[in-house]
């Protein structure tokens, strides 16, 4: 059985070591749903420009944490098929004299609440003094060449994958014309075929769920008696897009040792 050649060519992009493990789930997928792939290699989705694959870029053995995200941002712009990681966003931080983090990172509420648990973690800032003017003192101490501090998204996207992140969305693939349950349903054989491999890794890496995705993950391989993540250490907390996040205990240890917002 061969996949459509959009995917084929799409797998050139990935990290040698990932290839064989991706062609397989793929091929997987194609058995439980034979008109899937076939379908949506003739449809419109994000991320476009060949980058369905884009998280696979680090070596398999160098994988030390999985981040599962729920989709692609809905916008061209935002999607590199990275979760998470919001392409239209440079700056991390204000220019402005009384600003803290940029407009788009303050626009991002998940990303804003990100950065500002990092903040607590690293214990930049507590969260006594969590107010827009020690965000504004912060925000002008990080803009200096000296200050140590990541400045833009491709510095802390690039801090995640030093780190070993892959960085996974639940489903691939955004349409603007189908319900995102039915792509993430279509994508849950290849997810399944991704947590195995990473089983078989001497050290097997810490999965990252925030919210929903904990239990939609939890029940992958039901119908198979499986489920994907009983051996894997898992590191579970609310989305980031609630408050709560900011101050999440756990989230402040896992993070903490990773100094994502130092160069």
């Amino acid at each position: 059985m061969s996949l459509p050649v959009y995917f084929e060519q799409a797998l050139d992009t990935v990290h040698p070591s990932w290839r064989e493990i991706l062609h397989d789930a793929l091929l997987a997928m194609q058995s439980k749903s034979p008109d899937y792939l076939k379908d949506l290699a003739h449809d419109d989705f994000l991320p476009d420009g060949q980058r369905i694959f884009a998280a696979f870029s680090l070596p398999i053995d160098k994988i030390r944490y999985v981040l599962v995200g729920e989709g692609p941002y809905p916008r061209a712009a935002s999607a590199n098929g990275y979760c998470f990681m919001d392409a239209a966003v440079d700056s991390l931080w204000s220019n402005e004299a009384k600003g803290g983090l940029s407009k788009s990172v303050n626009r991002a509420t998940s990303l804003r609440n990100f950065m500002k648990m990092l903040l607590l973690a690293e214990r930049v800032l507590t969260i006594e003094n969590l107010n827009s003017e020690s965000m504004a003192a912060v925000s002008r101490r990080a803009r200096e060449d000296d200050s140590g501090m990541i400045k833009t998204m491709a510095d802390l996207h690039r801090n995640f994958l030093s780190n070993g992140f892959l960085m996974l969305n639940a489903s691939l693939v955004f349409r603007s014309h189908v319900a995102p349950t039915i792509d993430a349903r279509a994508w849950e054989v290849f997810l399944l075929a991704i947590f195995k491999a990473l089983n078989a890794l001497p050290q097997k890496p810490v999965v990252i769920l925030w919210g929903k995705i904990a239990d939609r993950l939890s029940a992958i391989g039901d119908d198979l008696h499986v489920n994907c993540l009983d051996q894997f250490q898992i590191a579970k907390s609310e989305h980031p897009y609630n408050l709560s996040f900011i101050t999440n205990a756990s989230m402040h240890a896992l993070f903490a040792e990773l100094k994502l917002l130092r160069t």
